[in-house]
């Protein structure tokens, strides 16, 4: 197999798995609700339109709503008092720019008896009092305990006022979807996963799919997309039936509901949960020591991944800048695969080496197949070069790149990270010049002329085909990484970069070795 086949082949690979995981398009699922889940569907499609009778019958009649904003350096929010609701939730992010969580449609979430107007007893930055006394003889008292920043708690109180009623369903309920920002709207809907994680060992984390589960099984539950999470921490499992998620439509992302059915032996009951609202930085929800820092994803290499953010961690403490950081653990890990990169170069410029013969004998018989692969085999023999020396190593390093792809592609950590001059957001495409409304992504074109240059390095063949392929992939992967984080366009650079580096002293000393071999 010749280098230029070689580098196909890996290239491609990698190619079919940067498409499969980032550019193809995510297939629909087809949602089959159970009469539960249709319930639950019912309630968040027609969350306004729900109990009429009750906006009628609260103690002082019908009041207009009332909207209630909290605003703090973490957060701004906006409640409601129709349904003691969330209307937006917004984080501020450290570049300034806030994004609101709620998704844009879904509003209000968190809201029990939707079409109902509570009474505000009290509302401070930190605590909000609704209350709402129903004529069929039941109150509920929600209250909000707000933090300053991300974990919160929701208490409600259920209670009847006659001996002969039973108090309704309590349920809890974020979406359909988690909002984000401008940059991430695109792919929002389908990288919207519904969570929940168990509460005894083994501790796992479950992708909740369409069937209703057992809250009491569950540590939490959660909405969560590629930056943020809402997520509901039971404070005691055993107040609630089910976890359920949830989907109105194909165009519409998941939402979930916690479903608490009132005992029909008790007169009042409290229900407490607390919730967390706000980015998905590793470190930071690591500190919570509730498994949330789960919701990040470190992809089909997950332990690699953790390793690696670890190791961009720890470097960032040195350089105080992530792109820094990003160029120092890429030669790292350059440093650990050396010997495997070594052995592929030295059979890279051993195949280099034995090209002139083995376009000798692919002249002298091209007619004779058998001949051919026979005189073939026996190059390779005398000359002791094997043809897929390239390849087995650079198969294996696969893992340690590929984790670490994608935990540069989740790492919340790098949102408005800069690095230098044009590089402002690390976990966005580099905007160098705008022309017109075209913008101009200058990393992808270093990294592309980059890979150019190294593929006309360790060129070893003179075949027409494989000559169009070494011009082809540096445009292929230019164009396909046009649009990538700038983070990971600095990786593939600094990679590139170190291998041409460690191409040319390999090739330099075999071509010594091929003068005194010939003298």
């Amino acid at each position: 197999m010749q280098k230029n086949s070689v580098l196909f082949v890996v290239l491609s690979s990698v190619t079919i798995f940067v498409w499969f995981f980032f550019l193809a398009p995510k297939a629909q699922h087809k949602v089959v609700q159970s009469s539960t889940q249709t319930q639950v569907v019912t309630n968040l499609e027609n969350v306004r339109k729900q109990s009429t009778l009750d906006i009628i019958s609260t103690n002082e009649g019908y009041v207009d709503e009332e909207k209630i904003n909290i605003e703090n350096e973490t957060y701004k929010a906006v409640l409601t008092n129709k349904g003691a609701a969330i209307l937006s939730w917004s984080v501020k992010e450290k570049s300034g720019q806030w994004v609101d969580l709620v998704f844009p449609g879904s509003q209000p979430v968190m809201a029990n008896f939707p079409g109902s107007i509570y009474k505000i007893i009290s509302k401070a930055d930190n605590k909000i009092v609704f209350e709402h006394a129903s004529k069929e003889g039941w109150k509920i008292t929600k209250t909000y305990n707000l933090d300053k920043n991300y974990m919160h708690n929701l208490n409600i109180v259920m209670e009847t006022t006659r001996a002969d009623v039973t108090a309704p369903q309590i349920d809890i309920s974020w979406g359909p979807g988690l909002g984000t920002d401008s940059k991430e709207e695109k792919e929002n809907i389908t990288l919207t996963r519904a969570l929940a994680y168990t509460i005894d060992k083994p501790y796992k984390l479950k992708k909740l799919k369409n069937d209703p589960e057992l809250a009491p099984t569950y540590k939490w539950a959660a909405i969560d997309n590629r930056y943020f999470l809402a997520a509901f921490i039971l404070e005691n499992p055993k107040d609630f039936d089910k976890i359920i998620p949830s989907r109105l439509d194909k165009k519409h992302p998941l939402g979930l509901s916690l479903e608490a059915t009132f005992p029909k032996d008790l007169s009042k009951k409290e229900y407490s949960v607390n919730f967390y609202l706000g980015p998905k930085g590793y470190t930071y929800l690591k500190t919570y020591n509730l498994g949330l820092e789960k919701t990040v994803d470190f992809g089909f290499f997950g332990f690699l991944g953790k390793i690696a953010f670890a190791v961009l961690t720890f470097f960032y403490g040195l350089t105080n800048n992530y792109g820094w950081a990003i160029i120092m653990i890429t030669v790292v890990i350059q440093i650990l695969v050396y010997p495997l990169t070594l052995k592929s170069l030295k059979s890279t410029a051993a195949m280099k080496r034995v090209q002139p013969l083995i376009k000798e004998i692919q002249t002298k018989y091209k007619d004779t197949p058998q001949r051919l692969q026979s005189e073939m085999i026996n190059i390779y023999r005398t000359q002791k070069v094997n043809p897929l020396g390239g390849c087995l190593p650079m198969l294996l390093q696969l893992p340690i790149f590929w984790a670490f792809f994608t935990m540069l592609r989740n790492a919340y950590e790098l949102r408005s990270a800069s690095w230098i001059l044009w590089v402002k957001d690390l976990s966005a495409a580099d905007h160098f010049v705008t022309i017109g409304s075209f913008c101009i992504h200058l990393l992808p074109l270093i990294m592309g002329l980059g890979m150019f240059f190294q593929q006309k390095m360790t060129a070893a063949t003179s075949d027409p085909t494989q000559k169009r392929i070494m011009y082809i992939m540096p445009i292929l992967f230019t164009f396909m990484f046009w649009s990538f984080p700038s983070g990971l366009v600095i990786y593939w650079i600094t990679n590139s970069l170190i291998s041409m580096i460690e191409q040319y002293f390999v090739l330099k000393k075999e071509e010594a070795h091929i003068k005194i071999s010939r003298s």
